[in-house]
């Protein structure tokens, strides 16, 4: 069973979490950041954390700022906080005793967690799961509203069946995210993975991330995955994956 925890945001508001604690013998602990407006039980998060956790990494997933169970409102955020609440919630855990080393993302939450390395001394190892090489790339999911939204300072903005409200504050944050730079100065192990048929976030993107990252960097491709691993064991598979990758950085 998952244990359901709380802690405090970089602004304010209580973020919910789960902690998939670690079957068998503890090998490590990492932090899991979900995609742009999805949350800590959608199948990639809740997939991936699980299976870690039965090969002995325990993970702490959390629905970011308005989402999910989190207290605060989704329009007050943006990536920067995102970055920020990641390594929130690594230093969270490591009040705890946990030592976290493995930072793991999906989609817009790949991005958010290679940034959020850089606040964290004792992270060692990051994997991206079908990231974008440029933040600025969630853009497509609300290209229709930019105009209004500078012009006016907020929209409505509807996704996945969530109403949500999108401020300037986040665009314009959004677009100033440079990732290549975090990539070049990473110096942690990263782990690149995408499926060759996302529809979503292209696998160019991968391969722009796997260019701008230095040694020690891997890639492994997808293959049959859609962006949100729904489809058959992707998302375990996934999870196999990382596990196998990160092993020497753990300890």
């Amino acid at each position: 069973m998952a244990e359901r925890v709380w802690f405090t945001s970089t602004s304010g508001p209580r973020l919910a979490g789960l902690i998939d604690h670690p079957e068998g013998r503890v090998r490590g602990w990492g932090v899991f950041a979900h995609g742009f407006t999805l949350g800590k039980d959608t199948p990639a998060a809740s997939r991936i954390c699980k299976q870690l956790a039965r090969e002995g990494i325990g993970m702490l997933r959390f629905d970011n700022l308005g989402l999910g169970d989190s207290e605060g409102d989704w329009g007050n955020g943006s990536f920067s906080h995102k970055v920020e609440d990641t390594a929130q919630a690594v230093r969270f855990l490591e009040e705890s005793g946990r030592d976290v080393r493995l930072l793991v993302g999906h989609s817009f939450g790949g991005a958010a967690v290679i940034a959020a390395a850089h606040l964290v001394d004792g992270i060692r190892a990051v994997a991206s799961v079908a990231a974008p090489y440029e933040p600025a790339h969630v853009e497509h999911n609300y290209d229709a509203l930019l105009e209004r939204i500078l012009a006016e300072g907020e929209a409505p903005f509807l996704i996945g069946g969530k109403a949500l409200t999108l401020r300037r504050h986040f665009i314009e944050d959004v677009r100033q995210a440079d990732l290549h730079e975090r990539i070049r100065t990473l110096h942690r192990a990263l782990l690149v993975m995408h499926s060759p048929t996302d529809n979503t976030v292209g696998i160019t993107n991968a391969s722009q991330i796997f260019r701008a990252a230095r040694h020690p960097r891997s890639f492994v491709s997808l293959e049959g995955a859609d962006h949100l691993l729904t489809k058959g064991d992707q998302a375990k598979r996934a999870g196999r994956i990382i596990s196998a990758w990160a092993d020497p950085y753990l300890s």
